[in-house]
C-alpha cells in the first residue's frame, strides 16, 4: 500500500493465497495438451475464490461472483486454446497469469465498498507503463508518473481510495506484461514514488524483516529498523518479504517502507530507513536462496591476459541472465545464477570459449549487516559454526555489508539454524 497522504491510502493487491501458482499449473498442463487437467484446475480455483468471498461477504455476494465470470470465462477460453496449440507465447502466458491480480483487485475493492468505504477499482494496465520483457518486464517510469498523475491522483483528489492491481502493466503495445513474482510490492513502490507517498507500507503474514526465515528458525525475530542497503541485500539474496526491486522507487524519493503483519496490525513491523547507526549487532540477518547453479570456467587462456572476462560476461548480457556471486582464480571464473531458464544457451556459449562445468541443487547463504566486511573475527565465527558442511564458493569483500557463501541445497536450512544461533541466540 502507498500512502499518498493521511486521508488518501492507495491498495495495491497480489492475487489471493496461491493462485499465481495454480494458473502457473493448469497453463503448464494446457500446454503439453491435458486440457481437462486445466479446466478442473481452473474450476477449483473458482470455486475457492467464492469462498474467500464468503468470508469477505458474510456469505457471499452474487454481484462480485458474477463480476469474477468474465475473467474464468477467459482463463478457461485461453487453456482451450493453448491445449490445441500445446504451446503459449510469451505474451500471451503473461496475460493468463494477470488475471490472478485482476480478481484480487475486483474482491479488494467491493469488499472495501461494502464495509462504507469509497474505494474504486483501477485497472493498472491503464498506469504502469512497460516495456514488452514479458514475464520480467521493466517499468517506463516517466510514463508510469505521467499516467498516475492523469489517471490516479484524481481518484485521490476525489476523496476515494483507488485499489490497483500489482505485478501487472501493459507494453506501449498495449499489451498485458507482468514485473516478475512479487512484482506487487514493486507496484506499490512505483505508485507511491510517482505520487510522493509519505510511505510504502507492506502487508504480509510476518511481523516484518526477520532475523531469518522464521519457517526455518523458529527463534527468529523482527528487525525493528534496517538501512535500505541492508534490505535490498536481503531482498536479492533469497528474503520472501520483499521483492528485489521493490526498494529502488521508495530510495530515489526518500520514502521510507514499512513492512507489517496484516493479522497483527498494531505491531510495529520493520521501518526501513535511509540509514542506521550499526549498533553493537553487526550481523543483522541471514537469508539464504535456494534453486541455485554454480558455474566454474577454466582456461588457460586467462592466466595474464586482459579482456576474457569481458568476453566471459559478454554471454551472460547477451541471454539476459544475472549472476549473483562472482569468484576468480588465475585461469578459473565461478559465477552462480538463479535464473536457469537459458542455461543451456548459456552453457553452449561458454565452451566455446574454455571448459565448463555446471553444478545444479546449490544454494547461497548471506550474512547482512552494517559494516560486515571491517569486522574482526566474524569470518571465523562463521566457518567454525559449519565446520562440518562443504563450502563451495565464499564471497567476501566485494560488499561492505554482506559475507556469502554457497553450500549444497541439502545442507542450507540447518546452515541457517546454526548460524542463527550462533550470531542471535
Amino acid at each position: 500500500m502507498a500512502r499518498a497522504g493521511k486521508d488518501c491510502p492507495v491498495v495495491v493487491v497480489s492475487a489471493i493465497g496461491d493462485t499465481t501458482d495454480r494458473l502457473i499449473e493448469a497453463l503448464d498442463q494446457a500446454a503439453a495438451g491435458e486440457e481437462a487437467r486445466a479446466l478442473s484446475g481452473l474450476s477449483r480455483l473458482q470455486r475457492d475464490t467464492e469462498r474467500v468471498l464468503r468470508d469477505f461477504f458474510a456469505g457471499g455476494s452474487p454481484a462480485v461472483e458474477a463480476e469474477l465470470v468474465p475473467l474464468f470465462d477467459e482463463l478457461a477460453r485461453m487453456a482451450r486454446a493453448v491445449a490445441v496449440l500445446r504451446s503459449v507465447p510469451a505474451a500471451g502466458r503473461d496475460h493468463f497469469l494477470a488475471h490472478g491480480e485482476m480478481a484480487a483487485s475486483v474482491v479488494v475493492a467491493r469488499a472495501l465498498a461494502a464495509r462504507s468505504l469509497p474505494a474504486v477499482g483501477l485497472d493498472s494496465r491503464e498506469i504502469v507503463a512497460t516495456d514488452d520483457r514479458f514475464g520480467r518486464a521493466q517499468p517506463d517510469l516517466q510514463e508510469t508518473e505521467k499516467r498516475v498523475q492523469e489517471r490516479l491522483a484524481p481518484v485521490c483528489e476525489r476523496g476515494q481510495i483507488p485499489v490497483a492491481a500489482g505485478y501487472i502493466g501493459s507494453s506501449h503495445a498495449g499489451a498485458t506484461t507482468t514485473l516478475g513474482r512479487g512484482g506487487s510490492d514493486y507496484t506499490a513502490a512505483l505508485l507511491g514514488a510517482a505520487l510522493g507517498a509519505e510511505a510504502v507500507e507492506i502487508w504480509t503474514d510476518v511481523d516484518g524483516m526477520m532475523t531469518a526465515d522464521p519457517r526455518v528458525v523458529p527463534g527468529a525475530r523482527p528487525i525493528p529498523t534496517i538501512s535500505f542497503d541492508e534490505a535490498s541485500e536481503l531482498a536479492y539474496f533469497g528474503a520472501r518479504v520483499l521483492h528485489p526491486l521493490t526498494l529502488a522507487p521508495a530510495i530515489e524519493r526518500g520514502i521510507p517502507v514499512r513492512v507489517k503483519n496484516s493479522r497483527r496490525p498494531d505491531f510495529a513491523g520493520t521501518e526501513i530507513r535511509a540509514s542506521v547507526e550499526s549498533g553493537t549487532d553487526r550481523v543483522r540477518s541471514i537469508a539464504f536462496k535456494k534453486g541455485i547453479a554454480t558455474v566454474d570456467v577454466s582456461t588457460s587462456r586467462m592466466l595474464m591476459a586482459s579482456g576474457f572476462l569481458r568476453t566471459l560476461f559478454d554471454v551472460f548480457a547477451r541471454w539476459e541472465t544475472a549472476v549473483d556471486m562472482v569468484s576468480t582464480s588465475e585461469i578459473s571464473v565461478s559465477v552462480t545464477m538463479d535464473d536457469l531458464s537459458r542455461l543451456p544457451e548459456i552453457r553452449r556459449d561458454l565452451e566455446r570459449l574454455a571448459q565448463v562445468e555446471v553444478a545444479r541443487d546449490r544454494a547461497i547463504v548471506c550474512l547482512v549487516g552494517q559494516d560486515i566486511k571491517y569486522t574482526p573475527g566474524l569470518a571465523a565465527r562463521m566457518f567454525r559454526t559449519i565446520e562440518n558442511v562443504n563450502v563451495l564458493m565464499i564471497s567476501q569483500g566485494a560488499s561492505r555489508r554482506n559475507v556469502s557463501f554457497v553450500v549444497e541445497e541439502r545442507d542450507v536450512e540447518q546452515v541457517v539454524r546454526r548460524l542463527h544461533a550462533e550470531f542471535f541466540e
